[in-house]
């Protein structure tokens, strides 16, 4: 049981619901994780009404309370019980909405490949979403065994330059290589989630992992490290030696989800130079004295992640901006719908 929800769920077994854990979800119908029992569920009809967003809607790693009945129907859930962290990005598209990706994790493992599928630029902007969660974002760089030493610490060198405090572990699934300081991190009441591009590794390790092939891995293109979207839904897995994993398919693209501060807490050393500039309100791109220009023109900051960091910052702005308008358009349309269905009762009441 989550410590984190232990006062409310115990409110709920006091009404008679059970606690699960939502491992799946397949077109409206779920799958949920009771004691050791893997049963089908579905939402209430209430739920479904209530519903504004997909937001309310249970996702992987949720908490449920759930109604049971008899083993050849489905359980109930009737609510979703709070959640401490959440993994999410926009839906891809023109939609501006939120799309979650988990719930509940303790931490965000970023698996990104060390050959054609290393980009230090995706691997800021995966950074920033995992730090936006509220779990503790981990760098894993796979396939250690197609490089040389000198090639691997150069690797590493490039990573801590935009890491900062996140851990970072370079691995091999292959040979085995750091794979223990991986399972060190996954203790017996924690939740792992998986985010990375596909072709990254990510199916393969959690499979060395669980220590079976459960998920099924397929062959990258030799000419751009790409592989197939091995992992075609999330799913919770629970680990035989304690914990969890959230498997997730493949993402080539992430997109910001109201990240607030979390670019600049991933780009700290920017922020934090930016303090430096002589005046408050710089630019950074044509005024005297501005120490961010300084470093790179000093080459203690790559222009590259320079770029990153404003076009992550547009990105993240114009988000909340049409995330403001959609809710103020969801909210007018609710309240015309609430008005035409208070007009139609009204109706039938005075033709009584």
């Amino acid at each position: 049981m989550d410590p984190h929800c232990t006062e409310e769920c115990r409110r709920y077994e006091q009404d008679g619901f059970s606690i699960a854990r939502v491992i799946a979800e397949h077109k409206g119908r779920y799958s949920i994780l009771l004691g050791d029992n893997t049963i089908t569920a579905e939402i209430t009809g209430k739920m479904m009404f209530a519903a504004e967003t997909r937001k309310d809607y249970p996702a992987v790693g949720d908490w449920v309370a759930v109604q049971l009945y008899d083993e050849n129907s489905p359980a109930i859930i009737q609510n979703v019980l709070p959640r401490k962290t959440i993994l999410s990005r926009k839906t891809s598209g023109r939609e501006v909405e939120e799309q979650i990706i988990a719930t509940n994790m303790d931490i965000v493992f970023i698996v990104q490949g060390l050959d054609k599928n290393y980009n230090l630029r995706r691997l800021e902007r995966f950074l920033v979403v995992a730090t936006q969660s509220g779990a503790e974002p981990v760098i894993l760089l796979s396939k250690i065994d197609l490089l040389s030493n000198d090639e691997l610490n150069e690797r590493l060198e490039e990573v801590k330059t935009i890491s900062k405090d996140a851990t970072t572990i370079a691995y091999s699934a292959k040979t085995l290589v750091h794979l223990q300081e991986i399972k060190n991190l996954i203790t017996k009441d924690s939740t792992i989630c998986f985010i990375g591009s596909s072709g990254a590794g990510k199916s393969t390790l959690i499979n060395r992992l669980i220590g079976r092939e459960k998920i099924h891995t397929q062959e990258v293109r030799e000419e751009d490290s790409r592989g197939k979207h091995t992992t075609t839904h999330r799913e919770l897995i629970p680990l035989a030696t304690g914990g969890c994993v959230i498997d997730t398919p493949g993402l080539r693209e992430i997109g910001l989800w109201n990240v607030g501060g979390s670019v600049d807490e991933a780009f700290s050393d920017i922020t934090e130079l930016a303090l430096q500039c002589k005046f408050t309100d710089c630019t950074h791109a044509h005024e005297p004295g501005c120490a961010v220009q300084s470093a790179i023109e000093e080459g203690m900051l790559e222009a590259g992640r320079y770029e990153s960091f404003l076009k992550l910052k547009r990105e993240a702005d114009y988000i909340a901006s049409k995330s403001d308008i959609t809710k103020q358009q969801e909210r007018k349309a609710r309240e015309k719908k609430m008005g035409k269905n208070i007009k139609v009762i009204l109706k039938m009441k005075n033709k009584k």
